[in-house]
């Protein structure tokens, strides 16, 4: 049936037309963008998707300028360590020359100074940004990842790169009060395989940066006496350990330590055990003593009171200076393994943000080969649209030639 009142191919060319043309809207839309989700209007859940990625990518490319700037603090300190194992092992060479008798041992100890004080402007310049891993205790955290879990949260893991004392501060022991952190267990030691045990109790105080601790005891009619003072960062297992090398160091043949950790820092018991393996003689007297705000030794502490002007002095520091440099090249390991740590880190975090990226294209970027394809196909549908409403428009004339 023809009417002037309604043109049903008329309407269905217009909406024709109307869907194409906004088909061409949408893919002009993609290929001056280059995007085929460019806002939440035009896929919310993917749009969400995409923005909480871009977020993660931007909070990386942070975290990758933290290990960058990590990395080279650290590659500063490593140098530093190794030019101070250089020149421990030029002191030593002078040490060795001092063993010999016809020998200027005044001018060997001149030179052994002038070194001591090369190493200390070493440590000194040893910083990046202010930040110097050869001086006091503790650890520095250098943020590493942003971890992200399936309901959403986002934590954050940090890379522990522990310092490195190499100064030559002498510790010093506190004048304030005494403060109950450890307990003898006994009065003395007894001979032949005879053990005293030296507790730190966790649950009684904390170990607090300063904290200084001595054992103090009588063996064979001589007095000794160790000590050790808590630097940043330490707890009752690394006091326990700190005095056990303390003992060590005395080189008292018949007599041997130990040390059980304690489980809980906080709660449990480190124990130093001291075993008397002489045949007769016993250990007198035995006593600890913790009073706080000391001073912590440097690591290098020993450096300081090398001296071969005798010949005494020559045999003792000949000992020392191993230890020295054992202490030196260890730092100078630790902080290798830190740098290849950060930078193993770095490279992932890159690698990530690649991988994060490629993601978030595949999820948001127009296919421009497919979005091309589409604009030639719309704008022939748009021609053949336009003809096909014109001719549908033509209709309602031809009933007028009805009436002529």
């Amino acid at each position: 049936m023809a009417s002037i009142l309604t043109n049903t191919g008329a309407t269905t060319a217009l909406q024709t037309l109307r869907n194409i043309n906004k088909g061409l809207g949408t893919v002009q839309d993609q290929i001056s963008t280059g995007k085929k989700v460019a806002n939440a209007a035009d896929d919310a859940a993917v749009f969400s998707i995409a923005t909480v990625m871009k977020a993660d990518v931007a909070g990386f490319r942070g975290i990758s300028e933290t290990l960058s700037l990590g990395s080279s603090t650290v590659s500063v300190a490593r140098s530093a360590a190794e030019s101070v194992t250089d020149l421990l092992i030029e002191i030593k060479g002078k040490i060795v020359k001092s063993q010999e008798e016809n020998v200027n041992r005044s001018v060997l100890q001149d030179d052994i100074a002038d070194l001591r004080g090369q190493v200390e402007s070493v440590v000194n310049a040893a910083q990046f940004n202010g930040l110097n891993f050869l001086k006091d205790g503790g650890s520095v955290d250098v943020l590493a990842s942003l971890n992200r879990a399936s309901d959403g949260t986002v934590t954050a893991s940090d890379i522990s790169i522990a310092k490195q004392d190499l100064q030559q501060t002498e510790k010093v022991i506190g004048g304030g009060a005494d403060h109950t952190i450890s307990s003898v267990g006994g009065a003395a030691v007894a001979a032949a395989g005879g053990t005293q045990t030296i507790d730190l109790d966790g649950s009684v105080s904390a170990v607090d940066e300063g904290d200084g601790f001595q054992v103090n005891f009588t063996y064979a009619a001589t007095a000794y006496s160790v000590s050790y003072v808590a630097r940043d960062g330490d707890d009752i297992n690394s006091v326990a350990h700190a005095l056990q090398s303390e003992l060590d160091g005395l080189g008292i043949a018949e007599f041997d330590f130990s040390v059980a950790e304690a489980d809980d820092v906080t709660a449990d018991t480190a124990t130093i055990t001291f075993t008397n393996n002489h045949a007769t003689n016993a250990v007198s007297l035995l006593a600890e003593i913790g009073t706080s705000g000391g001073t912590a030794g440097g690591g290098l502490e020993a450096l300081a009171a090398i001296d071969v002007s005798t010949e005494a002095g020559a045999e003792d520091a000949l000992n020392e200076i191993e230890s020295l440099i054992g202490t030196a090249v260890s730092a100078a390991t630790t902080f290798g393994q830190g740098e290849n740590r950060l930078s193993i880190q770095n490279d992932f975090v890159s690698t990530l943000i690649d991988n994060l990226n490629n993601g978030i294209g595949s999820l948001v970027d127009a296919d421009l080969e497919e979005a091309s394809a589409r604009l030639q196909s719309l704008q022939v549908q748009q021609q053949l649209g336009i003809q096909a409403f014109s001719i549908a428009n033509q209709a309602p004339q031809n009933i007028l030639a009805l009436f002529r």
